[in-house]
């Protein structure tokens, strides 16, 4: 039996280990958190971190594994694929993933290999602010500082002047773990919405595309995403600048395989600005949509490749399926302890999942990142129009309910 190992077991994860195991692997699970799910439905479970090269290759090479999968994870991609290469196994190389893991040298490749990018400069922590107006003097506002290796908007805030800089310098610091930031100037957008989604790589070339509209709340979480909607509103033209910038970006980094989540902005002479290419596939259940909306299995698309195998979906006749398809985040922008979930009955006949990370009685953090969503719904409307109608009241018909 093929064994596979994964990088994670969070609610997030389950997935791909129920579909390694679906498709015959036994399954080893490292995760450093004692609560994760994924111990519980694994065939093998190692108490190890993810982020811990030496100690998940010794797991690797003792366990003889066929593959190495870190989905959904930031973190964890490019020690899955630094180990991958050490072993000999399917991955895309650890350089190229490490680049689109760490937001300077990110930024520093598009600027060499010709692509669309805003004036940035990184800066350790402690570096004194008089230090960091001087080398940005040439920037214009409004600018974004935000942590190098975090991902979901974690640690992100924009100045409109430097007034609140100290503050935006330890937020981002809370989310470093390098502890590199960066200053970067804002970039003015022409499309009105962040292009998120996934795509999806095999042998060098996209095979599917999932771009989407990012759905943001603008009031009290402008920096962070709330949902996804597909399809994205663009024009033919802003979409095929998209897709052969795609390509071009997979192929200058030699990404082999594998789904890869994207978020772009299309500037006011429709350039395309890569905020974000992760090496890995999206959060928020973002591969869980893709498939819905494509009639695809991303999920289980991802563990073939990791091992090694042809995905389905290659040869698949892959079309975008009737409707509009969309992911809403379940967040609480109020401190206290779950009681539930409430949906309005006027929407209710759209909503065809509802994944829900809390259970009655258990802590609510204040949403202010990717990691403190309480769940993900999923939802199918027949027109943009009444998608479009849920977007822009989507906090009066959906309301999270505290103890």
């Amino acid at each position: 039996m093929k064994k596979i190992l994964l990088l994670g077991g969070s609610a997030q994860q389950l997935v791909a280990i129920q579909a390694a195991k679906d498709l015959g692997y036994y399954t080893i699970v490292c995760d450093y958190l004692p609560d994760n799910p994924g111990q519980y439905i694994a065939d093998k479970f190692y108490s190890t971190s993810t982020t811990d090269v030496e100690a998940v290759y010794e797991i690797a090479k003792t366990e003889k594994v066929d593959g190495i999968l870190a989905y959904a994870s930031d973190p964890a991609a490019l020690p899955a694929a630094i180990v991958a290469e050490r072993l000999g196994l399917p991955t895309n190389p650890a350089r190229s993933v490490e680049i689109l893991g760490l937001k300077y040298p990110w930024r520093k490749f598009l600027q060499v290999n010709g692509f669309a990018c805003p004036k940035v400069y990184s800066f350790h922590p402690s570096t004194p602010i008089n230090d960091i107006i001087k080398s940005t003097e040439n920037f214009t506002f409004p600018l974004v500082i935000k942590p190098t290796d975090s991902s979901g908007s974690k640690g992100v805030t924009m100045l409109n002047d430097w007034n609140g800089v100290q503050e935006a310098i330890v937020w981002a610091d809370s989310y470093s773990r390098n502890k590199v930031l960066i200053v970067e100037e804002y970039i003015q957008r022409g499309f009105p919405s962040v292009i998120g989604g996934d795509i999806f790589v095999w042998d060098g070339e996209i095979v599917l595309f999932g771009e989407m509209e990012c759905l943001r709340d603008c009031e009290k979480s402008p920096l962070i995403p709330i949902g996804e909607k597909c399809p994205a509103q663009l024009s033919n033209l802003q979409r095929s600048r998209i897709h052969h910038e795609l390509q071009r970006i997979v192929t200058a980094l030699d990404m082999r395989f594998g789904e890869l989540n994207i978020e772009i902005l299309l500037d006011k002479e429709d350039n395309v600005h890569f905020l974000e290419l992760g090496p890995r596939a999206g959060g928020n259940m973002i591969p869980i949509q893709l498939s819905d909306a494509f009639g695809v299995d991303l999920v289980k698309a991802n563990v073939q490749a990791a091992m090694g195998e042809t995905p389905d979906i290659v040869n698949a006749d892959i079309q975008l399926r009737s409707g509009c398809f969309m992911h809403y985040v379940l967040h609480s922008y109020e401190v206290g302890i779950f009681k539930g979930i409430n949906i309005d009955d006027s929407i209710k006949k759209f909503v065809y999942r509802e994944v829900i990370y809390k259970k009655e009685g258990d802590s609510v953090e204040f949403f202010d990142g990717a990691g403190k969503a309480l769940g993900i719904l999923f939802l199918h409307f027949d027109t943009i129009d009444e998608m479009e109608y849920f977007c822009n009241n989507h906090n009066a018909f959906i309301k999270v309910i505290l103890q």
